[in-house]
C-alpha cells in the first residue's frame, strides 16, 4: 500500500517522501517510518517492487523462446526489458537512475541487477559455444546491448522519438527493429 503510493508519486513527478506516501495510503504519518526509516528505504523497496514486475516479464518472454536458441532468447531478454520500459516508465526510472536513491544499498537490487546481467553472460556464452557470433568479445556484446535497451527505453521515456520521425503507435515496432538490427550485427552471415 505504501510502495504503491510511493510509485505513484513517482509517476506523478512528485516529490517522494514517507510522509506523503503515508497521507497518500490513507496510514497515519508515524506508521510507515517503523518499516521505512528514511525515503531511501522507501524507495528501495519501491525499486524492488519494481524490479520483481521486471524479471516476472523477463521470465515470461523467455519461457516464450525457443531454449535451444540464445541469441533467440537474448533478442526475447531485449524486446522484454523494452516493453516493460515504456509500458512503465516510473519503475524503469527508479531501478535506471539514482535519482530515488542510492543502488548500491539495496542487497536485494545488488543480487537481482548480478543475476540479470549472469543470464544475459549466459546466453552470449551458448551463442558463442554454438558458433553464432561475430566477435569473441562477450563483455563488449553484452555492454553494447545493454547500451542499446537502455538508450532506446531513455529516449521513450525522455520523448526524442517524434523529434525522429516515430509516431507513437510506431515506437514498439521500430524497437523490435532495432533489436533485430542488433543481433543480425552480432551474428554470424
Amino acid at each position: 500500500m505504501l510502495i504503491d503510493a510511493a510509485l505513484q508519486l513517482a509517476e506523478e513527478g512528485a516529490e517522494v517522501s514517507v510522509r506523503e506516501a503515508a497521507r497518500r495510503a490513507a496510514v497515519s504519518p508515524g506508521a510507515p517510518f517503523r518499516h521505512f526509516p528514511s525515503r531511501d528505504a522507501l524507495m528501495a523497496a519501491v525499486a524492488e517492487e519494481a524490479q520483481r514486475r521486471f524479471r516476472i516479464e523477463i521470465q515470461a518472454a523467455l519461457g516464450e523462446a525457443p531454449a535451444a536458441d540464445p541469441l533467440g532468447r537474448f533478442r526475447a531478454f531485449g524486446l522484454a526489458y523494452l516493453r516493460w520500459a515504456m509500458r512503465n516508465p516510473a519503475h524503469f526510472e527508479i531501478i535506471s537512475t539514482g535519482r530515488y536513491f542510492a543502488h548500491g544499498s539495496s542487497t536485494e537490487l545488488t543480487r537481482d541487477n548480478a543475476e540479470l546481467i549472469a543470464l544475459t553472460e549466459q546466453m552470449l556464452a551458448e551463442a558463442a559455444s554454438q558458433g553464432l557470433l561475430r566477435s569473441a568479445d562477450l563483455k563488449r556484446i553484452q555492454i553494447a546491448g545493454r547500451a542499446l535497451v537502455y538508450g532506446f527505453a531513455r529516449m521513450n521515456l525522455d520523448g526524442h522519438f517524434p523529434r525522429w520521425g516515430v509516431a507513437a503507435g510506431e515506437v514498439d515496432r521500430m524497437a523490435e527493429a532495432v533489436i533485430d538490427l542488433f543481433i543480425a550485427g552480432i551474428a554470424k552471415a
